[in-house]
């Protein structure tokens, strides 16, 4: 678990080596995903399956390049963004505080419902200002290595519930592969769409760079541990996903039961394990969807305050290396305040709806911007050999791009009308 500046890169033990992929994993599986699958899964069954898998591979994809661009250039996707204009370094800018406000009370709030469930001595506020405080303190008082090996533990925590829930009502293998068929169910165009896109988070993989340069990787030689370490992030992330789905269609598909489109109605399927269970299972399904939920609060505290660092450093031109030394630095530990403190008034009021269309459409901005940027980045002659695009990861950026457009151009409209 220690972290390590050593450029070169272990020949043995590689597996005690993963770390960077994990906590990806645990950010991006949030209870917004949680909700989007239990959700598929009620209502078209096993039919979007293959929409998730989709999705997976999508975030490899990005989440890869980003790692790639720190790991061949030495410096961070923001660097890259600024190349390409100052206009990206405010559109960043703008972009990061708008969506922090806007997260760190959805994120407070959604780890605060299993905990009301669990624990019905607070008001669903109270245990949303303990949550944000508790990632506070332990992002300000931790550094990497320790927040690594904690994320680890969280995953193993959620994983091994939500799988375990999807066993207890496992399906038979025909049904499952039914999923496999890339059928479109009447009138899911842009919900399958806004599956794959949504799955395993959004700014969060653009983050997954600034964590290995953290745990100390440096240069191209770290590219192979990488992949393998990405590619365990999604592997967990997608059975994480089927699961999910698996519980949708088990519980909610065939009996007809419609959950409800917000974290709260991940409540409603806490009732229905304990009506079909007992209340040992539905516990379980809560803590679990705490831990999923408080993963998430976790990781984008500590992965956006890098990520915002790094911004902050970029405007004012000053050098400085992303790793242990910017996890003390003043905009890092600025920007976790921010995500903390500011956005409690929401959890008083009702959330504004100016704030919330702005936040809206800055959202259904970036992903299309990190796929085209990436693929203008990792293309170019500059790049080591060995770090630049090849025709996969070009034809898999140019179809996230693709797809992330009409998300964008999708939700735009909505907005609008």
């Amino acid at each position: 678990m220690n972290e390590t500046t050593d450029t070169t890169p272990p020949t043995k033990n590689r597996w005690r080596q993963l770390g960077p992929g994990i906590v990806v994993a645990a950010t991006g599986v949030g209870a917004g995903d949680l909700v989007a699958t239990l959700i598929a899964g009620s209502r078209y069954g096993y039919a979007l399956l293959w929409a998730a898998i989709i999705g997976c591979v999508v975030k490899i994809a990005l989440s890869e390049g980003s790692a790639r661009y720190h790991l061949a250039t030495g410096s961070t996707i923001l660097a890259g963004w600024r190349s390409l204009g100052a206009w990206t370094s405010w559109y960043f800018g703008i972009y990061v505080l708008i969506w922090g406000f806007i997260y760190g009370a959805t994120a407070m709030s959604a780890t605060a419902l299993p905990l009301t469930a669990l624990f019905p001595i607070l008001p669903l506020w109270g245990w949303a200002v303990i949550t944000g405080l508790t990632g506070f303190v332990f992002v300000w008082f931790n550094r990497y290595s320790t927040f690594e090996l904690v994320m680890k533990i969280m995953v193993g925590v959620m994983f091994v519930i939500m799988v375990g829930l999807a066993i207890l009502v496992a399906p038979t293998l025909p049904e499952l592969a039914s999923g496999l068929t890339f059928a479109l169910p009447d009138g899911a165009l842009f919900y399958t769409l806004g599956l794959i896109g949504g799955v395993g988070g959004t700014i969060t993989t653009a983050a997954y760079g600034y964590w290995v340069q953290t745990k100390g990787w440096r240069g191209i030689g770290w590219l192979p541990l990488m992949r393998l370490d990405n590619a365990l992030a999604y592997t967990i992330t997608g059975v994480f996903v089927v699961a999910m789905l698996i519980v949708g269609a088990e519980l909610l598909f065939s009996a007809g039961i419609a959950l409800q489109s917000s974290d709260r109605g991940l409540l409603g399927l806490s009732d229905i394990l304990e009506d079909r269970f007992g209340r040992t299972i539905a516990t379980l399904f809560l803590v679990g969807f705490a831990a999923t939920a408080l993963s998430s609060v976790f990781g984008v505290w500590h992965g956006m305050s890098l990520f915002f660092a790094d911004w902050y450093h970029q405007v004012r031109g000053i050098e400085a290396e992303v790793g242990a030394e910017t996890e003390k630095s003043l905009p890092f530990r600025a920007y976790l305040a921010w995500l903390t403190f500011p956005p409690m008034l929401l959890l008083f009021a009702q959330q504004p709806f100016l704030l919330a269309v702005i936040y809206g459409a800055f959202g259904a901005l970036f992903m299309p911007f990190l796929a085209i940027t990436l693929l203008l980045l990792l293309n170019r002659k500059g790049l080591p050999e060995g770090a630049r695009n090849g025709w996969l990861a070009n034809v898999t950026l140019a179809g996230s791009a693709l797809l992330f457009v009409a998300l964008a151009g999708q939700q735009l409209w909505g907005l609008l009308t």
